[in-house]
């Protein structure tokens, strides 16, 4: 990662696309600053994020058959790799809207292609979940790049110096690394994980080795919102799919009274996981490339983490209706360690940055091993966890309106009168 400063906005580039050259169809690609105020995700990357996560709710329902199935590690291994396509090609458009979205027709209609990629992939998933059949994911993915790269080479052509050399190089990385994808279609199947890693890793050096000379102008609100948008999107798939599980389970085995602890517990933890995501000012820590990427990446444990908790409600409940062939062991795993990593996941990007003293620091990792723990409480398990997020928020709370009181104590002590030596 890069730890470049802050860049200087490009000419113009605090003025909002459209500002200046008029609103034609067609304008130039310039960069813009990371000082306009007032910058706010836009319709289209509402919209993109709503299709991404059609996607994203496909991966789950093949998780939940997989885990039910008695499958989980094929099917957590599959997750993963269906999961890194969707989140590393949002995460790319997420970076390069932040940076040069300037809302002509032309970057709109590129955008779109995006979409129309994400849901091709999207149709793809369940074969390569069930067939281990890469093609179609492949192909989505291909669209979806070349849409990009297409966009960085616009970016190119509207820009100069080092600043050309860096949308150059990401054009040309995402190019090579999608050529390099081809493997997942054609090496033996025991080969393609180890391949998959190896494209993985290829693929997040793109951006450090693009930006090494020429940091691009992302915002650091605009990207802090647009990941928490996200998050609340895979948050409510996840209530969403919850709750289907719990409807279907009543309608078809009425048995409201097994099913209201899941619901309950799994209400209180989703509360939670967005509770303890939003609670701190993330965007104050995003100062530098090398901070922002690696927050950025992290992402993916807690996007991925977060869909899962919903597929891991889904097994809950097949199992207690007794439509999952796993243990009341396994079903509540499928909950508490998806939670669990989420709950670390976070703390390591977002609190820890933001707390004071050990007690503050220890509430999420406390939380996340307790929750670990009520994996063998048998059918209460997932209702134990929930209520163990709920008391963690509680008690980050009270410790941080008892830190809040201090701090404004001992501001009282040292005002106007108080003592100087």
């Amino acid at each position: 990662m890069t730890s470049s400063p802050t860049p200087p906005p490009a000419s113009g580039a605090s003025v909002p696309p459209g500002a200046s050259g008029g609103r034609g169809p067609l304008r130039r690609l310039r960069a813009r600053g990371r000082d306009e105020a007032h910058r706010a995700a836009s319709p289209l990357e509402l919209f993109f994020d709503l299709c991404f996560v059609v996607a994203v709710a496909q991966a789950g329902i093949q998780l939940v058959h997989a885990v039910a199935e008695g499958h989980a590690g094929e099917g957590i291994l599959d997750y993963a790799m269906v999961f890194f396509a969707l989140w590393w090609a949002w995460m790319n458009f997420t970076w390069f809207a932040s940076a040069y979205d300037n809302d002509d027709v032309l970057y709109r209609v590129v955008t779109l292609v995006q979409i129309a990629g994400v849901l091709v992939l999207a149709a793809g998933v369940s074969r390569a979940f069930e067939e281990h059949e890469f093609f179609v994911v492949w192909l989505g993915y291909l669209i979806m790049r070349l849409a990009l790269a297409a966009q960085w080479l616009r970016a190119a052509r509207s820009s100069e110096g080092p600043e050309r050399t860096t949308a150059l190089r990401y054009a040309g990385g995402v190019l090579l690394c999608q050529v390099g994808w081809l493997g997942l279609l054609f090496l033996p199947e025991g080969a393609r994980p180890w391949w998959f890693l190896i494209m993985a890793l290829l693929e997040m050096c793109v951006p450090p080795w693009a930006e090494k000379d020429h940091p691009t102008s992302w915002h650091p609100r605009h990207i802090a919102e647009r990941y928490g948008l996200f998050t609340i999107i895979v948050l409510g798939e996840t209530i969403a799919a919850a709750t289907v599980a719990v409807k279907s389970g009543v309608d078809e085995n009425d048995a409201l009274g097994e099913l209201l602890p899941i619901a309950a517990g799994g209400l209180l933890i989703i509360f939670a996981a967005w509770w303890v995501y939003f609670v701190v000012p993330i965007h104050d820590h995003l100062r530098s490339n090398r901070q922002a990427f690696l927050w950025g990446y992290g992402h993916y444990l807690v996007f991925a983490s977060a869909a899962a908790i919903g597929a891991g409600l889904e097994v809950a409940v097949e199992q207690t209706v007794g439509k999952a062939h796993i243990s009341t062991l396994a079903a509540s795993s499928a909950v508490t360690l998806p939670t669990a990593l989420y709950l670390l996941t976070l703390w390591a990007l977002h609190s820890r940055h933001f707390k004071s003293g050990i007690a503050q620091q220890l509430v999420l990792p406390t939380t996340a091993l307790l929750v670990i723990c009520c994996t063998f409480l048998g059918d209460w398990a997932v209702l134990a966890a929930g209520v163990v997020c709920a008391l963690s928020v509680v008690a980050g709370e009270t410790l941080a309106t008892r830190r809040a009181a201090r701090a404004a104590r001992a501001a009282r002590a040292d005002g106007p009168g108080a003592p100087t030596g």
